[in-house]
């Protein structure tokens, strides 16, 4: 049986700890600070921490992997095409990786930045997906080093997986994009009550995630690109028509970043 649970860092960045607790193996998706996971290992000594997955190489998911790697010997598996710190194992498009007996695919996702990955474990019980800084619950990231047409396409390859899968990403931004979410479609319902969810979870200063895919669907707009209320919003907001997913994809996202 895996656990996760999310050790915050930083601002708003959720380091993902996956526990499997009939053995006390533990591994971390994404650890931009190595304190907040050296503290949960002081606190469960009997614990091993096996195995470090990253999702692309900015400071805030990579800072403290040499820390973590020189403490507890675990084996760093990241995208082969950046810069990752400490990597024991290159991986691209189509690979596997099976950690804690949980096997992951690895997902190419540029856009956010161009050598970006996601996990995605098909297990039965429930898909796991580890989208980093491509899917947010409620949005995506933005264009660091990709286009909109790379963006565009790894949210596609994201959205066709099954709808029940959890979504894992590793910033709290859910509020903010979510009022962005109802911006875009103000007469979408669904958008209206996630948004009064969160609203009442972070107000308590709790955690909004995860997500699922199925939710994403219904609620956030950047999956919902091809709707005509979208598009419409779209099509306004840059006073002229966008023809196709990808160039409604490009004026939502130019929109969000200055919103």
């Amino acid at each position: 049986m895996i656990q996760i649970d999310a050790l915050p860092a930083f601002s708003d960045n959720y380091i993902w700890l996956l526990q499997d607790t009939a053995t006390q193996r533990c591994v971390v998706v994404d650890p931009g600070d190595d304190q907040p996971v050296a503290a949960w290992l002081d606190a469960h000594p009997d614990w091993r921490l096996t195995d470090i997955l990253i999702t692309h190489h900015h400071q805030d998911h990579v800072g403290g992997v040499e820390a973590l790697k020189a403490r507890t010997g675990a084996r760093v598996h990241g995208p082969a095409s950046e810069r990752i710190p400490g990597r024991d194992v290159a991986l691209r498009d189509g690979d596997r990786v099976t950690v804690l007996d949980l096997t992951f695919e690895v997902i190419d996702v540029p856009g956010h930045t161009l050598g970006h990955i996601a996990f995605y474990s098909a297990q039965p019980q429930t898909p796991l997906l580890f989208s980093g800084d491509t899917l947010f619950a409620g949005g995506c990231g933005r264009l660091f080093e990709g286009t909109p047409a790379q963006m565009h396409a790894s949210l596609e390859r994201l959205a066709a997986l099954p709808q029940a899968t959890e979504v894992y990403c590793a910033h709290e931004y859910t509020l903010s994009n979510l009022r962005f979410a109802a911006a875009v479609e103000p007469e979408n319902a669904e958008v209206r009550q996630r948004l009064g969810e969160v609203e009442k979870l972070r107000a308590q200063q709790r955690i909004t995630l995860p997500s699922t895919l199925g939710l994403e669907l219904r609620t956030n707009p950047f999956l919902r690109t091809a709707e005509t209320s979208v598009k419409q919003k779209a099509d306004e907001r840059t006073d002229r028509v966008n023809p196709s997913s990808i160039e409604v994809f490009a004026a939502l996202r130019a929109w969000k970043n200055a919103f």
